[in-house]
């Protein structure tokens, strides 16, 4: 039994089990079990009992996905989602986010905490379970004045377990997503506050999830703390915003009600069901 909440698969098995039985909600349940389920290939029974479906039905759409591309068959009685659902997902992530909203949601933070370094974070679409920057409002600020090289940001700020906002954004993943980051070894660029204890970093995504943000104190660079809040699509972690400040003014609430307002701009310019379940 998995320990820690999952409360984004908790939702979305709401959303699913509604009780219909027709080919296409049959199809999107089979689907759906394939975030459910921890690892990258599953048998039909795996399936069948994440879905809610019987074994032939899962079977059935397993051999029909195969040849529209939605799933792929890994070996004997293996399935794997295939090109076409990555795809999908690509196309639907390539037009959430406006850039233009973005930058000046970034701004506006940086502003409100009096120069702060404010980064947007994203899930990274390729290399396992990890987050990359996409955007940012630094003003003339560079790595050297971070005291980080190229490699070491490549290696700190790409991990789900280091800092603010990648554990702003793995306190909304699902349990097995989770699991799996939680059993990645430590980041040995990582800086003196970073969580290396999986018990503390359990509680403190509880704490996230309680309290809608994180705060990071120098997780990913010495002398640097941080303040993070995810940034939500229909209940779904989509990112994190993050800012960085050069002293204990992360956790001050004039910091945390400015990124959580950013977060909250950013999860609205998504769509129009913006809702955080924690």
């Amino acid at each position: 039994m998995n320990m820690h909440a999952d409360p984004a698969w908790e939702q979305s098995g709401d959303r699913i089990r509604t009780g219909g039985t027709s080919h296409a909600e049959r199809v999107f349940r089979v689907q759906q079990a394939f975030v459910k389920l921890r690892g990258r290939t599953h048998g039909p029974g795996e399936l069948a009992e994440a879905s809610g479906l019987d074994d032939s039905a899962v079977h059935r759409i397993l051999q029909s996905g195969i040849y529209e591309g939605v799933f792929d068959r890994v070996g004997r009685g293996r399935y794997q989602l295939g090109t076409t659902a990555a795809l999908v997902g690509m196309q639907a992530m390539a037009h959430t986010l406006d850039r233009h909203t973005a930058r000046s949601v970034l701004l506006r933070l940086r502003a409100a905490t009096g120069g702060g370094l404010a980064f947007l974070y994203t899930l990274a679409p390729f290399g396992g379970a990890q987050r990359q920057c996409v955007d940012m409002a630094v003003g003339d600020s560079d790595l050297s004045e971070l005291g980080m090289t190229p490699r070491e940001v490549l290696a700190v700020t790409r991990s789900l377990r280091v800092g603010a906002s990648g554990r702003a954004i793995l306190a909304y993943l699902p349990g097995p997503i989770q699991e799996r980051v939680a059993a990645e070894p430590a980041v040995a660029e990582a800086g003196p506050g970073a969580l290396v204890d999986n018990d503390v970093l359990w509680d403190s995504l509880r704490d996230i999830r309680d309290r809608g943000y994180a705060i990071g104190l120098e997780e990913c660079i010495a002398g640097w703390n941080s303040c993070a809040a995810p940034v939500m699509w229909d209940g779904w972690v989509f990112g994190a915003v993050l800012v960085l400040l050069p002293d204990a003014g992360a956790a001050h609430p004039d910091v945390i009600d400015a990124t959580t307002t950013a977060a909250t701009q950013l999860s609205l310019s998504l769509g129009p069901y913006h809702r955080v379940t924690g």
